[in-house]
């Protein structure tokens, strides 16, 4: 008598065994089977061995990364630049159920014990943290520089393909729906810069200044005099030169440097755009208290990241984590407060721009798939296609309130309570 357990099944077979519902897209595997709807809006094609065990070893967005940089799981009809609606298909309508014992040796057993031993994953993965460890504790200086290093330091001509002539690569500020991004990413800048209350004269400082944009935005239209610093040296070069070519010499310069060991201090302003991702939750305390060292009394600051619907400190998911922000960590808006107020700054504004972000990323997709085949010549296609998962994902995550993006807004005020102040907003929309 032959048991269920001994009955062999198919991929297709086995992957129906895990869902609730059925699939809401076709797929097909390498061992001839096939799932799902005919008419499926996209295709999912297993093509090899060395993809399904991707999938057994690390089953969730970790194994899938794997399988699809490698090039052994495929995605027909739909361009890897920007796979938003597929994406959206999976998430709202794709169903795990939990396998009993019985069906999980069953599924083993069709699928092959052999290909429980994980492949080398691909060279676009970043190393786990266990090895990120021996570099000592997150968040440490030499830690840091590493992971900025994986993300940044690629290439920077991908770079203007992906982020457009602004390179800027942090949330726009769309004045209105049918704003293009970059007068959005125009808007940003000012939006900071009025927040910040910028004048001719002033010092600013810019942590985690990228490419510059906010360094040249405010020396060019605020005739202030700004030092950004970066842990990438390739944004720091790039920047330069671009300060340089703009002919904003005696007021910007971008230091390759962590933020860290800046030696001036009597800030006008500090503005910290993207950066207090990478920092650790459990640093916040030093972050904040160095930034308020760093200000004159009445000086402002003006903290924009990426936060948490609840305030709970939560690290990135695994693809994330090996392909994207390595030791990157979320948590909500209300501990970021408490952290400045803990160090003596006064919180004066705070603003969710969340759907700002969104549309920031749908501009990015839009402008990888549009340069595709350039940046090609610039990247592999593992690491575009990383690209294309990680901005449409993180586009529709905004969508759904998953994760949000805060401007924080403070200042510095002198030991009997004197901010300098206005009695209303003086920024605008």
């Amino acid at each position: 008598m032959t048991t269920d357990a001994a009955v062999k099944l198919s991929i297709a077979d086995a992957l129906g065994k895990l869902m609730k519902e059925g699939l809401p897209f076709r797929f097909e595997a390498f061992d001839g089977s096939s799932a799902g709807p005919t008419d499926a809006p996209f295709t999912l094609r297993l093509l090899n061995e060395r993809g399904l065990s991707y999938l057994m070893t690390a089953p969730g967005d970790l194994g899938f990364a794997r399988a699809y940089v490698a090039g052994d799981l495929e995605l027909e009809g739909i361009h890897p630049g920007n796979p938003y609606d597929a994406m959206v298909l999976i998430m709202s309508q794709l169903r795990f159920k939990v396998p009993s014992a019985a069906e999980m040796v069953q599924i083993v057993r069709s699928l092959g014990f052999g290909n429980l031993k994980p492949p080398p994953p691909p060279a676009e993965e970043h190393l786990p943290k266990w090895r990120r460890a021996l570099e000592g504790m997150r968040h440490n200086k030499k830690r840091d520089a590493e992971a900025i290093h994986h993300h940044y330091d690629v290439s920077n001509r991908f770079y203007e393909l992906v982020l457009g002539p602004s390179m800027t690569y942090t949330c726009a500020v769309y004045p209105t729906l049918d704003s293009t991004l970059e007068q959005a990413q125009y808007e940003k800048y000012d939006l900071i810069c009025r927040k910040l209350d910028l004048k001719p004269g002033d010092r600013l400082l810019d942590i985690g200044c990228g490419w510059g944009g906010m360094v040249r935005h405010a020396a060019k239209h605020y005739g202030v005099t700004v030092l950004g610093v970066t842990l990438s040296r390739e944004q720091a070069t790039w920047a330069q030169d671009e300060i340089k070519r703009q002919g904003l010499d005696d007021l910007a310069e971008v230091r390759f440097s962590d933020y860290r060991d800046v030696p001036e201090g009597e800030f006008d302003a500090i503005s910290s755009i993207g950066l207090t991702e990478h920092i650790g939750v459990k640093q916040y305390g030093d972050y904040f208290g160095f930034l308020r060292s760093k200000l004159r009394v009445g000086g402002r600051l003006l903290n924009h990241c990426i936060t948490r619907p609840n305030n709970k400190t939560t690290t990135t998911g695994a693809f994330i984590d090996r392909y994207v922000f390595p030791d990157g960590e979320l948590t909500g808006v209300g501990r970021i407060q408490v952290a400045a107020q803990d160090v003596g700054l006064e919180v004066r504004h705070v603003e969710n721009l969340r759907e700002h972000y969104a549309m920031t990323l749908k501009g990015w997709c839009d402008n990888l798939v549009e340069h595709w085949d350039e940046a090609l010549g610039e990247v592999t296609i593992g690491r575009a296609k990383v690209w294309g998962i990680y901005m449409a994902g993180s586009r529709l995550a905004f969508e759904r309130n998953e994760i949000e993006l805060h401007h924080v807004l403070a200042v510095k005020p002198d030991p009997h309570g004197d901010a300098s102040w206005p009695l209303r907003p003086t920024w605008g929309s």
